[in-house]
């Protein structure tokens, strides 16, 4: 599990064997079963997870009852409520594992003594925040400026590994779309 996180902070910054245990002194290690909640709407978000292995979706339910997927976190990334952990309040999100999911969490108060105490993992955490960021805003244009079957197209290219591991159904919810749109717009297989 460790060794997985390690080589993912080292796309980074590099780290010697005992900055890295001091790293791995932050984290707790957790394991959670396919179709359990990670984070429910209205919980506190106290904590930012690295995925060692598995799959999350994250996504909220409107009025109505139906479901809108706002993002996918699968092997080696980052998952959480992310406004909801940086102000320590209550999560607008629920985030639901997918698969049989390993992680390592991370305190917000954790983070900040980690930085504190080894700048390259300040450099580490500011840069992945850029990278998300840059994700968020590709998502965004995306859904202004493409049709539906652009998007699936764009995620296909970009994720292919994603549309083979989630169903449809969420797909389609992930792009904004029904089912039945996204089955009418895709070749038949």
């Amino acid at each position: 599990m460790s060794q997985t996180f390690r080589q993912q902070i080292e796309t980074i910054v590099s780290l010697t064997d005992e900055e890295f245990d001091y790293v791995m002194s932050y984290f707790t290690p957790k394991q959670l079963r396919k179709h359990q909640f990670l984070v429910q709407e209205g919980d506190l978000v106290q904590y930012n997870y690295f995925i060692v292995q598995g799959l999350t979706k994250s996504f909220y339910t409107d009025d109505t009852g139906r479901e809108h997927i706002v993002h996918f976190a699968m092997d080696n990334n980052w998952v959480t409520d992310a406004q909801a952990f940086q102000l320590q309040k209550k999560s607008s999100l629920n985030i639901y594992c997918l698969e049989k999911t390993e992680l390592l969490a991370i305190s917000y108060a954790n983070i900040e003594k980690l930085c504190a105490g080894l700048e390259k993992m300040q450099y580490y955490f500011r840069k992945k925040l850029s990278e998300e960021n840059m994700l968020l805003q590709r998502r965004i244009q995306c859904l202004i400026t493409n049709n539906a079957i652009n998007r699936y197209h764009d995620l296909a290219t970009n994720y292919p590994e994603l549309i083979q591991r989630v169903p449809k159904k969420m797909i389609a919810s992930y792009l904004g779309v029904s089912r039945e749109t996204l089955s009418r717009l895709l070749p038949q297989s």
